[in-house]
């Protein structure tokens, strides 16, 4: 949301309202100042005085800044390839989107939407890589073995198993994810990151 759109909307809704300055600084018990500086784009309204504002336009806060996203399904492409950072390091698969999402959270239509399932994902995936690492090195350490059903590995160890599992299952199955999703929001598609934990909703 750029300031410029949020002001431009709020003097749009003053205009269309009959309302001066002077009248809407009354209705919504700011100083005169504080919505001047509003307008002309000197300061983007947040918190008490976003919500005074909107109840004085008779809109809501969120009508507000849904007015002002801008649709930009190529940052929204970008947001879903940014969590292939985990590839260099399982936890960037979090902080890079995490960082994108919050750079432009409430300025990109379904960043919301888009950002907590992408983040989603990648903290439940990267719960059940460490699990995974956690399990195979505790089995090397503790001696226990792992067994899948009808598939033989007598003559592999765990931490051979997890070498071989951990990055050609989890990892495959990330890539996929990123770059389907990646492709439905290039196309303007709702994003579908299952399984996953809803920690973000």
């Amino acid at each position: 949301m750029k300031e410029t759109d949020l002001s431009k909307k709020i003097k749009e809704l003053r205009i269309r309202l009959g309302l001066s300055q002077d009248e809407l600084a009354t209705t919504s018990q700011l100083n005169l100042r504080t919505v001047q500086r509003v307008e002309n784009g000197e300061t983007e309204p947040r918190g008490d005085i976003l919500k005074r504002l909107a109840n004085a336009l008779n809109v809501t806060p969120n009508d507000l800044i849904e007015w002002t996203e801008q649709e930009d399904r190529g940052f929204l492409t970008f947001l879903n390839l940014s969590a292939l950072a985990f590839l260099a390091f399982p936890l960037l698969g979090i902080i890079v989107p995490l960082a994108l999402y919050m750079l432009k959270k409430d300025k990109i239509k379904h960043i919301d939407y888009t950002g907590k399932r992408i983040l989603n994902f990648q903290i439940s995936w990267c719960l059940l890589v460490f699990l995974g690492y956690i399990i195979f090195i505790s089995s090397v350490i503790f001696h226990f073995s792992i067994s899948i059903p009808g598939i033989s590995f007598a003559n592999l160890g765990s931490l051979e198993l997890a070498i071989i599992f951990i990055p050609l299952i989890l990892y495959s199955v990330n890539i996929l994810l990123i770059v389907i999703n990646a492709f439905r929001s290039y196309k303007g598609r709702q994003v579908v990151y299952k399984p996953a934990i809803p920690f973000l909703r």
